[in-house]
């Protein structure tokens, strides 16, 4: 079966960036107007970091801090793993699953071009992927068995 890469996946994406000195309320704003879950946070056009609706639960509600006046910069998830447009969406996959996380940056020459998202897995490669994720746990069960 042919995998599709991430620039297929993202090709018809709005980039949805802010700078730092955003405030979290602004970039809530934002992301309702845009219907987006996540925003990339931008510095000079590269990529600083990533705010997710789970930054603004539990890094800004949580922790009692005024969305008003509390600053992306703040709370931001900084330096996060980011993949390239032409690699195949199931490595993406991956790295959403190893590191726990449901967006990864889409980084091409330094300047963020989108956001992969575990939402686009409701696509050909989630059967692929749950499949190769049972037959790993069961080659282990065997292999410590």
């Amino acid at each position: 079966m042919a995998q599709r890469s991430i620039r297929s996946i993202i090709e018809q994406q709005e980039v949805i960036a802010a700078p730092e000195s955003m405030t979290v309320s602004e970039a809530a704003r934002l992301m309702r107007e845009k219907k987006a879950g996540s925003i990339l946070i931008v510095n000079e056009g590269g990529l600083a970091g990533i705010f997710t609706e789970r930054d603004a639960l539990f890094r800004v509600v949580a922790e009692g801090r005024d969305a008003k006046t509390t600053r992306l910069a703040e709370v931001m998830t900084r330096d996060p793993r980011t993949i390239h447009p032409d690699r195949p969406f199931p490595e993406a996959l991956q790295i959403m699953h190893d590191g726990g996380f449901r967006n990864v940056p889409v980084v091409e020459n330094g300047r963020p071009v989108g956001i992969i998202s575990a939402s686009d897995a409701l696509g050909p490669e989630l059967k692929d992927f749950i499949y190769e994720l049972l037959r790993q746990e069961q080659a282990q069960d065997i292999l410590s068995g």
